[in-house]
């Protein structure tokens, strides 16, 4: 059964204050509302790159995605947020290497200290809005112990943030624990939920409703996967595919601001199944600002961009022990197509965010629009970009 978007946010209203045993059903109808929506491909927007079958995070085997989508009430106390979690080897515990880089650090991805000195990741990359970071952290130990029984003696919890106090009532703390529990317990393989869901429900992007998005790119037999919660640009600055999109669109109304400037933030995370080492990791990391800036994204004093990026291979190897450990590395003369896959994977994950989101209108009856797929396809025609 496939339900429209109104229909799921009513369902996820009535639900988000009921018990947790029946939300995995809405993560099916969620995934069929996902595949069933047109993407930046399918709307003839020539990227670079070969992607992967699903052009998705989840195309690097093991990876598995969930999102908790809370829609509910208007006015002052209106809710439109969310939670979305990455979990780079599904619902076990089996750290991976990882690294981290801020394009501008105006925002958090708490837990990384860890990432840096000892390049482990240990459990999910779990993103929500700014207010909610501390109950998702708590969340996450706790599914781990109370849920998986997994006996763990030291783990600090990777979560990020982006604001989505324009749209929702984000000091009204409306993200739970079994809203965290929810989205770890319903992530699955396959297609990827994109725009108004998970952590990016109520977020904005370059002018327009932005949120949750994804894409993939194929290197020899390799994968790089990339998930945005995008939260971030002004309108003028909206690029797609090197056409200037947004300054050709500037009769449609922006928001949430009136003159639809914001600095924003953006959390993005990069999967690969590569047998890179954590400074390797670190290097992909710092290659996604360069497709954010293809979109127009300029790490404005007020944005925080911060991204993270795993590797799923030499399993176990990451995992906490003693003694000499066996690895496989990828040579460093044999990287530069992984950080072009990375660039080229955030830079559309970006604009899919963008084509999937829906108008939204939140806190106090503001009201963001989506971008019209119509008027993106007429702008890439002038200019002689549509495939």
């Amino acid at each position: 059964m496939t339900l429209s978007i109104p229909a799921i946010a009513r369902t996820f209203s009535f639900v988000s204050s009921r018990r947790l045993t029946v939300l995995p059903l809405l993560f099916a109808a969620g995934a069929a509302v996902a595949q069933s929506k047109p993407r930046a491909r399918d709307l003839g927007v020539p990227f670079d790159g070969t992607p992967g079958r699903l052009d998705a995070i989840t195309d690097v085997a093991g990876v598995e995605v969930g999102h908790t989508t809370l829609i509910s009430g208007d006015g002052a106390h209106a809710v439109r947020t969310g939670v979305t979690v990455v979990l780079p080897n599904g619902k076990k515990w089996q750290p991976v290497f990882a690294g981290t880089f801020a394009g501008n650090g105006f925002g958090d991805l708490i837990g990384t200290d860890w990432v840096k000195e000892g390049g482990v990741l240990g459990g999910p990359v779990a993103i929500t809005n700014t207010w909610s970071v501390g109950t998702v952290r708590d969340a996450v130990l706790a599914w781990f112990d109370q849920r998986l029984k997994i006996s763990i003696p030291w783990h600090q919890p990777v979560v990020g943030e982006t604001s989505d106090s324009r749209l929702n009532d984000a000091a009204g703390f409306h993200v739970r624990q079994e809203h965290v529990w929810s989205a770890l317990d319903g992530a699955r393989a396959g297609a990827v939920g994109e725009g108004n869901v998970g952590g990016g429900t109520g977020m904005s992007c370059l002018g327009f409703k932005g949120g949750i998005g994804t894409a993939s790119r194929v290197v020899d037999t390799y994968t790089v996967g990339v998930l945005v919660q995008c939260n971030f640009g002004s309108r003028n600055e909206l690029t797609v595919v090197g056409v200037p999109v947004g300054r050709e669109l500037a009769d449609i109304p922006a928001g949430p601001s009136a003159d639809g400037s914001r600095e924003g933030s953006i959390i993005v995370v990069v999967a690969t199944d590569a047998p890179l080492l954590p400074h390797q990791l670190e290097r992909l990391a710092r290659r996604v600002p360069m497709g954010i800036a293809r979109t127009g994204g300029t790490a404005s004093n007020g944005s925080g961009d911060i991204f993270i990026a795993f590797s799923t291979a030499n399993p176990g190897a990451a995992s906490t022990g003693r003694g000499v450990v066996d690895l496989k590395m990828l040579s460093n003369d044999d990287i530069s197509p992984f950080f072009t896959a990375t660039i080229q994977a955030t830079e559309e994950a970006i604009v899919n965010a963008l084509v999937a989101a829906e108008t939204m209108t939140g806190v106090n009856g503001r009201t963001v629009l989506a971008l019209p797929h119509d008027r993106l396809r007429d702008v890439l025609r002038k200019y002689g970009r549509l495939k």
